[in-house]
């Protein structure tokens, strides 16, 4: 693997409602997803598959701090004539967990999840999110305020803090009838943490060329600080708290836990 991303950045500074809801289906079978993960665990290159660490809340409670995860980065790939019949390529969906470079500065990588595809129009009322006019239901959500923020969670609309100049341009030429409309070859994105998360509100649109590929699988999860996993080193007080709390920090249950997006529809 490519040591120089060994690691996820990712720079971020009341519950909805409850509503029903059926469990998402698996894009893939079940058996298929862990033919797909063995695969690519036992001959996976950093052409096929790469390796990245949750730093941040960011899509809580979906991924935690602390999650190790394998990145398909064979999910989105354009296929050729030949290739699209033996390889598992998928075109991005509403709903799908995606990593990608940073568009302001894609020497940083960041997890989102894809909320909206070209030509989709996306707003938020009151924390709500309505996609193409109708009021979408997304289970996965973590609202840790409670109190409405003007721009964040009414939006589009006149940002109240310091936005990238792609949002800015995305704010200006594109916004439709008080809806952001997504041009071709984007995907709006954002965090689960709706309330804490640095995303396309606050930097625009993510270009399709920038897609890494789609989480796999939590190879292992161990509760730690931002601090220590922000740093491409083990800093030796990171060293000194795995070897003592090994086996008590590391969240077993979450081991082997393959992800999947939910059908936004």
């Amino acid at each position: 693997m490519d040591p120089e991303q060994d690691n996820l950045v990712v720079e971020e500074t009341e519950r909805a409602e409850p509503v029903e809801y059926r469990r998402a289906e698996p894009q893939r079978g079940f058996i298929a997803e862990w033919t797909v993960t063995i695969i690519l665990l036992l001959f996976g290159t950093t052409t096929l598959v790469q390796a990245f660490v949750i730093p941040t809340g960011s899509m809580e409670d979906t991924l935690l701090i602390g999650d190790h995860l394998l990145v398909d980065k064979l999910a989105y790939s354009p296929a050729d004539p030949v290739s699209r019949h033996i390889l598992p390529y998928t075109g991005i969906k509403r709903g799908d967990i995606i990593v990608f470079r940073y568009p302001v500065d894609i020497r940083q990588t960041f997890v989102k999840r894809a909320i909206g595809v070209p030509g989709d129009r996306i707003r938020l009322v009151d924390k709500q999110l309505v996609l193409n006019g109708h009021r979408a239901v997304e289970p996965y959500v973590y609202h840790k305020t409670e109190y409405i923020d003007s721009y964040r969670d009414n939006f589009p609309g006149e940002p109240n803090v310091h936005v990238a100049e792609s949002a800015i341009d995305m704010l200006m030429n594109h916004v439709q009838s008080g809806e952001v409309v997504v041009p071709p070859d984007t995907i709006f994105a954002m965090g689960d943490n709706r309330d804490s998360s640095l995303d396309s509100r606050y930097w625009g649109f993510v270009p399709r060329d920038n897609i890494i590929g789609k989480p796999l699988v939590i190879y292992w999860s161990y509760d730690a600080p931002t601090e220590a996993l922000s740093d491409p080193s083990i800093s030796v007080t990171h060293l000194v708290d795995l070897i003592l709390h090994f086996p008590t920090k590391t969240r077993w249950r979450r081991t082997l836990r393959l992800i999947h997006g939910y059908p936004l529809n």
